[in-house]
């Protein structure tokens, strides 16, 4: 069953910004910790994903201190693929004592200004972020060198690339062309590498192991 939580209902608190810290969770209107034994990477995915940052690089209890709101007596079932928290079924858990310091502690990597869009973090439609925004990237014009989409891969913490397709869609839509010369260094400094004047009815898939 699905746990109800509001808008804004995950935090990281005491980390060195907000894409890391102990793990809190907003369910009918108060603040709670999760326990390190019902929280597992794919949950720590769609944290990352939900506040805007990278892939989950560092997942510990206490990391960031004890907890000190109460801990939550349920265990998120994510499959990876969600986009918020809210979206994850959950259960109650088995034992109902959980020590503060297996408060669960995240640390995602620096925000995310590349993703691939699919069934998995590592399989999918290719977005970069300018600003706030994200789009798919324009399939023509994209350079097809195996060290592009190695990049690629690295940059979410996949395995190495191992298909590309092209993906081709009725109508245009508005898309991010990037410039040639970013190319060897794609996708760091993205957002100086995009623009946006565009409409394309072909983008790329991306799976990586």
């Amino acid at each position: 069953s699905a746990l109800h939580l509001f808008p804004d209902s995950v935090r990281l608190e005491n980390g060195s910004s907000r894409c890391s810290g102990r793990l809190e969770v907003k369910s009918n209107n108060s603040w709670s910790s999760v326990c390190e034994d019902d929280f597992d990477l794919l949950d720590a995915e769609v944290v990352c994903r939900e506040l805007g940052c990278g892939a989950p690089s560092v997942l510990q209890g206490a990391l960031y201190g004890e907890a000190e709101a109460p801990i939550l007596t349920r265990e998120f079932l994510c499959e990876g693929h969600e986009s918020v928290l809210l979206d994850c079924g959950s259960s109650w858990r088995k034992t109902k004592a959980c020590p503060p310091d297996k408060a669960v502690g995240l640390t995602c990597s620096d925000p995310a200004t590349v993703r691939l869009m699919g069934s998995s973090r590592c399989s999918g439609e290719l977005q970069v972020k300018r600003g706030r925004e994200w789009r798919a990237v324009d399939a023509q014009g994209f350079l097809r060198t195996e060290t592009t989409f190695t990049n690629v891969c690295k940059n979410q913490k996949c395995g190495p690339h191992v298909s590309l397709t092209t993906k081709q869609f009725p109508r245009e839509k508005p898309v991010f062309q990037i410039i040639s010369l970013c190319f060897h260094t794609f996708p760091v400094n993205i957002e100086e590498c995009a623009y946006d004047d565009t409409m394309s009815s072909q983008t790329i898939e991306i799976t990586c192991l």
